[in-house]
């Protein structure tokens, strides 16, 4: 894998509310008192005007990654013919069908007996998830953080149904990243108002944390039997410094004026819940925000209302063939779908230089489960959306294929140089 680029920020504008930096050809020649001929100067800058106008600045590329750890009762969610997703008692009232491809016959391996700890490793494709000594490996979104985390606020956001602590992104430290579940908290941080004064105090006491940390490593240096956490605490300290860099530079940047659209409907609050994760999505990718986002729809316990159906969500995918629960369980995943296919159609809506936001946005959408219903792993639902990408309708291998061969395009389609990404075999182009 290649290392990390160093960081950039965008430049901006006064009309996008953005920072200018000044043309570094320039400030190095005057920095050496070399002063360019007044005219030279004038007929270059208008030529670099008449340039921009003419090219359009190329839409940015993000990616989201959604995870229903409960997954999908597979002969409603795949097509019975290869030709036609609309065969597919799901996806056929799916508006915009040509521009998705489903998989078939994914998998992880070494999941056979990880039971829901399998969700952990969906973006990750790390074996044995239950074993005791577990240690998860970098996520997929993370490793996407070094090409494309870069350019905004926030270099990723990580979301998830409720409080649980963990979700789809892991560093690369095998650490889980906790997700934000608060849709008015999250809206508040991506386009409420700054408390600049109390956020100048949090960077003073961050600063000094990290001076502390810097005479630890200091310390830890001299301790030649402490090489693998002198590696750790500088992994560590290298984060920090990235981050404090960040929101430094952030700190004083207009953050966009974006109206106030989640809904607050109480009926049917588990389905309210996943409609507002889709909306902030759409509105971080829209405004700039970010570009890279998971999203974990992780089960909870107790009963969920949607449209059509009350019970509980971990329960009624242990159907066990039931068709009375069948029913009520397809009557949650419709829902689900309806809200994807909601996001999807919005998104296609947003047009930018070269086509819409859905064309510059790759979704993956899947699960951990191949079939909660008896806990297997295997023949995993999977959903790649939009990007650009020449869709193909329905893929299914003929023997089954780890599921990070397409982690491993992804990767290259985005820019990351590497030979391999979990249990990828090769990169298979799928896309």
């Amino acid at each position: 894998m290649t290392h990390s680029k160093p960081t950039q920020y965008p430049s901006q504008n006064e009309s996008s509310g953005e920072l200018e930096r000044p043309d570094p050809i320039r400030r190095r020649l005057l920095k050496f008192g070399v002063a360019l001929p007044l005219a030279i100067e004038s007929l270059a800058l208008r030529g670099s005007l008449l340039k921009a106008q003419e090219i359009p600045k190329p839409a940015p590329r993000r990616i989201l990654f959604i995870c229903n750890s409960l997954g999908f009762h597979a002969p409603y969610f795949f097509p019975k013919n290869p030709s036609d997703l609309s065969t597919a008692e799901y996806l056929r009232g799916l508006r915009l069908l040509n521009k998705l491809t489903v998989f078939g016959n994914v998998f992880h391996p070494g999941m056979q007996t990880s039971n829901h700890d399998s969700e952990k490793s969906f973006l990750t494709g790390k074996p044995n998830p239950e074993a005791s000594n577990f240690v998860n490996g970098i996520s997929l979104d993370q490793v996407l953080v070094s090409t494309m985390g870069s350019q905004t606020r926030f270099p990723f956001l990580s979301f998830s149904i409720y409080n649980r602590g963990w979700g789809c992104s892991w560093n690369d430290r095998g650490v889980a990243i906790p997700p934000m579940h608060n849709e008015e908290e999250i809206f508040d941080m991506l386009f409420g108002p700054e408390d600049l004064q109390a956020k100048r105090q949090q960077l003073a006491s961050d600063t000094l944390v990290l001076e502390a940390l810097r005479r630890d490593l200091d310390t830890l240096g001299r301790d030649s039997s402490g090489s693998e956490k002198l590696e750790t605490y500088t992994k560590v300290i290298r984060e920090l410094e990235t981050q404090l860099e960040r929101e430094k530079f952030w700190l004083n940047a207009e953050k966009p004026k974006v109206a106030n659209s989640l809904s607050t409907d109480k009926e049917y609050e588990f389905s309210t819940k996943i409609q507002n994760l889709f909306e902030l999505a759409k509105l971080a990718f829209r405004t700039d925000s970010t570009r890279i986002i998971t999203l974990s729809m992780d089960w909870i316990y107790g009963a969920i209302k949607v449209p059509g159906a009350i019970g509980g969500w971990h329960t009624l995918s242990h159907h066990g063939g039931n068709p009375e629960v069948l029913s009520n369980l397809s009557c949650v995943e419709r829902d689900i779908i309806k809200h994807f296919d909601q996001f999807l159609w919005d998104i296609e809506q947003i047009q930018e230089p070269g086509g819409s936001l859905l064309d510059h946005t790759t979704i993956v959408f899947g699960s951990n489960f191949g079939n909660s219903s008896d806990h297997t792993c295997d023949h995993l639902p999977i959903i790649v959306a939009g990007g650009g990408y020449r869709h193909q309708c329905y893929r299914a291998f003929e023997q089954a294929t780890p599921l990070c061969n397409l982690y491993l395009e992804l990767l290259h389609k985005h820019d990351v140089d590497t030979g391999k990404f979990g249990s990828s075999q090769k990169d298979m182009g799928l896309l």
